[in-house]
C-alpha cells in the first residue's frame, strides 16, 4: 500500500512540474518566470523580475557575492533612462535596490564632455568586493562605492579634468582599483561613435593603466603606451597581477599581456604565430592561473578556446566547430566545464547554426558540446534591429554552484536576465 501511495505522490509531483515548468519555444514572446525550452530539454528561469531593461555584468566581471541570505548577483535596471544597481538573491529570487543616485540633467552631462566612454546617465565600472561586498561604480568623472549589505553609498574619488578615467576592476585582496585613461581616445569615440574601434588603433594616442588605492586613494600611473588598450582585468587570486589588451583588428596584434603593478613588468601571454591568427575575449580562471581565450589559427577557419598558463605561457588548447564557437566563453567554478554564447551569422565564424547557449565538457584534445538554450529569436550583436530590439551580447557566466549558466538577453523584446541548469530537465 506505501508503495502504491508513493507511486501516485509521484506521479502527482510530476504532474505539478510539467504544469509548473512548461515546455516551450523559448522567447519570440513573452516567457513565464520558468519554462523548460522545448528544443533542449533545460529549465530556464527569468531572475530578472522588475520593470525595465536589465543587463548582468560584462563577461569575466564576477557580479556574485555570499551573504548569509545566500548568493546574490548584482545587476543594473535602467527605466526611463535611470539605470540603478540591483541584487537578486540566486534561491528565492528576491530583488533589492542596491543605489538610488539621481541621473544627471542634460546641463551636467553637457559640462562632463570629456567623459565620453560611458553610458552618460548611468552606472559604470563592474568592481565588486567579495570579502567587504564593496561595489565600486562611476557616473561620469566620479567614483563611488556602496556596500551592498548596508546600502550606505559615499564619494570615492573625482577625476581631474586633465585626466578623464574610467574605472574596470578591483584586485584579489581590494586594496586597488584599475582603469583606463585617453582623452585621445575619447574625442574619437566622440567623433566617429558608430565605428571608432579601428580609427583609436590607428592613431596610436596615448593610453594610460592606472590603478587608485581604496585607502589612501592615491592615483598611480602603471603603464603608458601610445597603443589602443582594453579590457582589464585583475587575477582573481594575485592582487598584483592585471591583464591588459592591446586593442584592434585581432589580426594584427599580440592582444593578451599581464603587467605586475609593483614591478611594472610585463608578459606577453600569447604570440601569434602565423597571418591572420587571432586571439582575445580573455579572461582569468577562477583559480588565477590561467587566461583563456578565443583562438583561431586561422582567423574564422579552425577553433580553439586555448589557455595559456601565468607561470610560463604553456598553452592548452580545446577544439570547436564552427557552429559551437562563441562570442564568449566562460568556465565553471570547479574548472571542469566551459560554456558559450554562440552566435550568429554575421559574426566571426559565419555559422549557419550557431546561435545557441552551449555547455562544453573537454574531451581530449576537443570540447563534447551540449546545447542549453535556443537563442534563434535572440538578437546578437551586428544583426539588424528587430522589432526595434538592437542586438546584445549574452555574455555567459556559470553561477557559484556551477549548476546553472547565467547570461542575459532580448528574445522577448526587452533585455533580461535569465539563469539554465546545466542538468536536463526530467
Amino acid at each position: 500500500m506505501k508503495n502504491i501511495i508513493f507511486f501516485l505522490l509521484a506521479l502527482l509531483s510530476a504532474a505539478f512540474q510539467l504544469k509548473a515548468q512548461p515546455l516551450l519555444e523559448t522567447g519570440g514572446k513573452k516567457m513565464p518566470d520558468e519554462w523548460i525550452d522545448q528544443d533542449t530539454h533545460h529549465k530556464l528561469i527569468r531572475l530578472s523580475r522588475i520593470e525595465g531593461s536589465n543587463s548582468s555584468f560584462y563577461f569575466h566581471n564576477n557580479p556574485f557575492i555570499h551573504t548569509k541570505e545566500g548568493e546574490k548577483m548584482v545587476f543594473f535596471n535602467t527605466v526611463k533612462n535611470n539605470t540603478q544597481i540591483y541584487a537578486v538573491n540566486l534561491k528565492t529570487f528576491k530583488t533589492e535596490q542596491i543605489t538610488h543616485i539621481r541621473p544627471r540633467t542634460a546641463q551636467e552631462i553637457a559640462s562632463h564632455t570629456e567623459i565620453l566612454d560611458r553610458e552618460r546617465n548611468g552606472h559604470n565600472g563592474e568592481a565588486i568586493g567579495q570579502k567587504s561586498h564593496n561595489l565600486y561604480y562611476q557616473i561620469l568623472d566620479s567614483v563611488f562605492v556602496v556596500n551592498v549589505d548596508t546600502k550606505k553609498t559615499k564619494l570615492f574619488y573625482v577625476f581631474p579634468p586633465d585626466f578623464p578615467g574610467a574605472i574596470f576592476t578591483l584586485n584579489a585582496d581590494e586594496t586597488l582599483l584599475a582603469g583606463l585613461c585617453s582623452p585621445e581616445a575619447d574625442k574619437i569615440a566622440k567623433d566617429y561613435p558608430d565605428g571608432a574601434g579601428n580609427k583609436v588603433y590607428a592613431a596610436h594616442v596615448p593610453h594610460t593603466i592606472f590603478t587608485i588605492n581604496t585607502v589612501t586613494h592615491e592615483l598611480k600611473k602603471v603603464r603608458e603606451e601610445n597603443n589602443y588598450l582594453n579590457h582589464i582585468q585583475f587575477s582573481p587570486t594575485q592582487p598584483n597581477v592585471l591583464m591588459f589588451c592591446h586593442e584592434g583588428p585581432w589580426q594584427d596584434v599580440d592582444r593578451i599581456w599581464t603587467v605586475d603593478v609593483k614591478t611594472l613588468k610585463i608578459k606577453l601571454m600569447h604570440k601569434r604565430s602565423m597571418k591572420n591568427e587571432i586571439a582575445g575575449h580573455e579572461f582569468f580562471s577562477p583559480d588565477g592561473k590561467t587566461i583563456w581565450f578565443d583562438l583561431q589559427v586561422p582567423r574564422s577557419q579552425n577553433f580553439f578556446l586555448a589557455g595559456s598558463s601565468i607561470k610560463d605561457q604553456t598553452e592548452k588548447r580545446y577544439r570547436l566547430t564552427r557552429d559551437e564557437w562563441s562570442i564568449h566563453y566562460n568556465i565553471s567554478p570547479d574548472q571542469k566545464l566551459f560554456t558559450g554564447e554562440g552566435g550568429n551569422f554575421e559574426q566571426v565564424a559565419r555559422a549557419k547554426d550557431g546561435m545557441w547557449v552551449y555547455l562544453f565538457r573537454p574531451n581530449g584534445d576537443h570540447f563534447d558540446a551540449e546545447r542549453l538554450v535556443n537563442m534563434k529569436n535572440h538578437v546578437y550583436t551586428k544583426s539588424p534591429a528587430r522589432n526595434g530590439v538592437s542586438g546584445l551580447e549574452p555574455n555567459v557566466r556559470f553561477s557559484p554552484d556551477g549548476k546553472w549558466v547565467i547570461f542575459r538577453a532580448n528574445f522577448e523584446g526587452t533585455r533580461e536576465v535569465y539563469a539554465v541548469e546545466v542538468a536536463k530537465s526530467k
